[in-house]
């Protein structure tokens, strides 16, 4: 009994076009994509960037690295963190902090914008405390790194959206040329 149960439960989740978070095949046009990073001044390839090439090949995307041989562009640009306080203690030290990030992101496919500029931003906060300096230092690179992976499922969330509508007519008619 207990096993048709499970049996019925998996084919009604198979029905249902239920997949696993990050497990979503991807359209046609992100078999092949490039990453055009604009980040002057950085020696290490940002964590939004490895987080998105990271979910484009989780999804069977062949990420290229020549934009010559790649059917879609992700443009990533103007990457900004900051940090900010959100409260103080009695002896009026920082005792929480706010971490944004935010990108401005375009996509083109065949010379045609599927998504125009736009910026995301994602936050988080946290507590300081000032006897655990290298601690706090150390969560907030981690903080920083999940916010950017969350930006980058954020990107393809959005850029998924666009292109299951794709079949749609109305879709297809705010599709416009990529930004200078």
């Amino acid at each position: 009994m207990s096993r048709w149960i499970v049996l019925s439960a998996a084919l009604l989740l198979a029905g249902c076009g239920f997949h696993l978070a990050g497990k979503r095949p991807l359209p046609p046009a992100l078999s092949s994509v490039y990453i055009d990073s604009v980040t002057p001044y950085q020696v290490s390839e940002p964590p939004l960037e490895t987080a998105l090439r990271a979910g484009l090949r989780r999804r069977g995307a062949d990420v290229a690295s020549d934009m010559e041989k790649a059917r879609t562009v992700v443009r990533l640009s103007e990457l900004k963190d900051r940090r900010e306080v959100l409260s103080v203690g009695p002896d009026g030290k920082a005792i929480e902090y706010l971490l944004v990030s935010s990108v401005r992101y375009e996509v083109i496919s065949g010379g045609r914008a599927l998504l125009p500029p736009d910026t995301l931003s994602a936050s988080r906060d946290y507590s300081f405390q000032p006897q655990q300096v290298l601690a706090k230092e150390a969560e907030e690179q981690r903080l920083r790194e999940y916010i950017q992976g969350e930006l980058a499922e954020l990107i393809m969330l959005r850029l998924e959206a666009k292109l299951a509508r794709a079949g749609d007519p109305a879709a297809s008619a705010d599709v416009v040329p990529p930004a200078p």
